[in-house]
Order: structure tokens, then sequence, then C-alpha cells
């Protein structure tokens, strides 16, 4: 174990209430793409979709606009079903259930922590995992959108079925926000791993962070002010540094 992972191991050690902030980069390991990055959903080129931007066609104009080419894409591209957790999901949920991770906050919308068996987790961005009724609300199943016959998604009361995930031009949910705050104002360490906190608001969150230890966890190397005798930075993928813990 190298120098850096041990500094974190013994941060963890002598921390009774951890929140981990977690973006793309958690996921990346368990096959499901980030967004960003060179091979990323946003440049992964597919002629159906080459008059529109990914921003647009993962915004709320283009599901009221032209539902039909919104779900067309949502489920070529956003189908994470398959996806199973990683080391670094499962890692996060055995740590919680030794009493220290208090929370996981995350940006990733693929419910991977939850089938890792995380319990406390904050989806600041939403989820696939929850789709419900435009019109009335009614809740449905996961698999709804992918496995509708439909090319539009639809209720029994006739409105549009839609997943739970916050589009370009909503607001964040709530509850989910100021449950994600407070937890990380209550924290004694923040471990941030898998993003390169460009994605606002989400990112601004982790500015709440007054405890005593913050570790970041990413393939490339941030830019966020450190403390080297409080924190730490590994710059390697998330599940591999996990990996290597135990607790």
């Amino acid at each position: 174990m190298d120098e850096k992972t041990e500094k974190l191991k013994r941060f963890i050690a002598e921390s009774e209430n951890i929140v981990f902030f977690g973006g793309a980069g958690v996921s990346t390991e368990s096959g499901v793409p980030d967004f960003r990055s060179k091979d990323g959903l946003y440049n992964r080129r597919d002629v159906r979709f080459d008059a529109y931007s990914p921003e647009y066609l993962l915004s709320h104009t283009c599901l009221m606009n032209e539902p039909e080419v919104f779900f067309e894409f949502y489920r070529q591209k956003m189908d994470a079903r398959k996806a199973k957790p990683n080391a670094a999901h499962l890692f996060l949920a055995k740590l919680e259930k030794t009493g220290k991770l208090k929370a996981i906050v995350t940006q990733n919308i693929d419910g991977l922590h939850q089938k890792a068996g995380s319990k406390n987790v904050y989806e600041i961005h939403g989820t696939t995992q929850r789709n419900y009724c435009m019109r009335c609300g009614k809740a449905y199943p996961p698999d709804y959108i992918y496995d509708n016959k439909e090319k539009i998604p639809r209720c029994d009361c006739g409105g549009i079925v839609r997943c739970d995930v916050t589009l370009y031009e909503e607001q964040l949910p709530t509850k989910a926000v100021d449950n994600a705050i407070n937890a990380i104002k209550r924290a004694d360490m923040l471990i941030i791993g898998g993003t390169s906190l460009t994605v606002y608001p989400a990112a601004s969150y982790i500015g709440f962070f007054k405890g005593r230890h913050i570790a970041i966890i990413n393939r490339d190397r941030l830019s966020y002010p450190l403390n080297e005798e409080r924190d730490v930075e590994i710059n390697r993928p998330i599940g591999e540094v996990f990996s290597n813990l135990e607790i």
C-alpha cells in the first residue's frame, strides 16, 4: 500500500462522521459511461442524433417539445440496467455498515449505490430507478420506459410517463439537496470521488464542509485547495483505490 493510500486509511480510521460525494467516475468501472470525457456519452457520435446537442436531448424542452426524440435517446443511451456495483460501491456499502459513513451524496442516476447495499443515499440529480406520470403522478417501475413498446410511454390516464431524473432546465430535488448539504455540514471527513467538480450547482455543495479531513480520489488531478497535513489526493481509479483498503 502506497503512502497516500495509507494516509487515506488512517483518516478513515480516525473519523466518525464520513460523507462521500461522488460523480460519474464512480460508475465508469461498472461500464456506465460518463458524460464529458473523450469516451463519454457526449462524445459518442450517433447519426440519429447529430442534429441535436446532448444537452438538448436531456433537457426539459426536448421532453416537452419533441418527446419521441427524447425517449429514443433515453432508451438508447441511458439504460444502465445491466450494470453491476463495482469495488467502490461495495466498499462504501461496507463502510456504511460500520457506522462511520453517514451519507452518500451522488450525482449519478444509475442506482448502483443502492444495488450495492447502501441505504443513506442522496441522489441530487434524481434516478432512472423511478418513473412517474407527469399528469397524475402515478409511480411506475424502472423498466417501464425501456420496455414500453410505444414511442412515448403513457400512463393509464393518458399522461406521459417520465424518468425521475433532473433534466437540463429543471431544478434539483429540494429534499435531496437539503439532506446532502446538512450531511456535509455535519461531517468530520469528506471523501470526494470520481468527479471533476465542474458540474454546478452540485459541486458547490462541498463548500459547506467544515470538518477535519478531505480526501479526493479521481483519475485526473483537481485544482481544489488541500492542506497537505490534513488532506489527501489520489489520482487513480476509485475502485482500484478502495480495493486496497480493509475496514
